[in-house]
């Protein structure tokens, strides 16, 4: 009997030493492994909390998904550097086309500077998540002079307004956007005109029909005809005298 218990003890202990002792359990019972565990269920409990909150107030919950959602939205559709560069030289190109005398001389002073300090190196861009800031810069960031480099002698935050050149929101540029209105219209060609003049106000529904039916009208040659046979009689009146 002693003999047959010693047999058991022996076989029960080669049967558990080897579960007991195997790395994975040794990791799960690790500090490691409670503090992963604990986690988990952590974000488990908070998961389950979230699906029942939004059962219960659901408006409340698609609030915050519509914010979410419309934080990624912008944050996906937020412009880059490339892209001022690109829409900046596409406007440029555009007033290009035109002679200068047709250009909109605030449109086109604000590109021809955008493009001077782009050329300088003094437009930094600064990515803020959900916008983008393209801002002035002293000097180019390369620059190696003291003035350039010293911290003491960078511009103030206080002055970071007033050095915002345009504003990158919902893939556009705001500012640039904007200058270019009416790009093609030179503002300065009518200020000589009387103000009642400078303005024009849109054609109203009642007059666009008129004119859409007068362009269909046939031409009538009756003013030039009249004035042909009144030259014609002059003619007859002044060869009669001299037969």
């Amino acid at each position: 009997m002693a003999s047959l218990r010693v047999v058991r003890r022996m076989l029960c202990a080669a049967a558990q030493g080897p579960a007991l002792g195997s790395p994975w359990l040794r990791l799960k019972n690790s500090k490691a492994g409670v503090w992963c565990r604990g986690l988990v269920s952590d974000y488990i409990a908070a998961c389950r909390e979230i699906v029942v909150g939004s059962w219960e107030r659901p408006l409340k919950a698609s609030l915050y998904a519509s914010v979410l959602a419309g934080a990624w939205a912008c944050s996906y559709t937020q412009p880059d550097r490339s892209s001022f560069e690109a829409t900046l030289l596409e406007y440029s190109n555009r007033l290009g086309l035109l002679a200068p005398w047709i250009r909109n001389g605030t449109t086109d002073g604000h590109v021809q500077s955008l493009a001077k300090l782009h050329n300088e190196g003094r437009l930094h861009h600064a990515s803020l998540g959900i916008l983008s800031l393209v801002y002035l810069l002293d000097h180019e960031p390369d620059t190696t002079l003291y003035e350039a480099q010293c911290s003491s002698l960078s511009a103030p935050w206080r002055e970071l307004p007033r050095r915002i050149l345009d504003v990158g929101f919902v893939g556009r540029w705001w500012v640039l956007d904007s200058k270019m209105k009416d790009y093609d219209i030179n503002e300065d060609e009518f200020k000589h005109l009387p103000p009642h003049m400078q303005v024009t106000p849109p054609p109203s529904v009642p007059e666009v029909e008129r004119l859409h039916k007068e362009s269909w009208v046939s031409l009538q040659m009756v003013e030039e005809e009249e004035e042909t046979d009144i030259v014609n009689r002059e003619e007859e009146e002044g060869q009669i005298p001299a037969l």
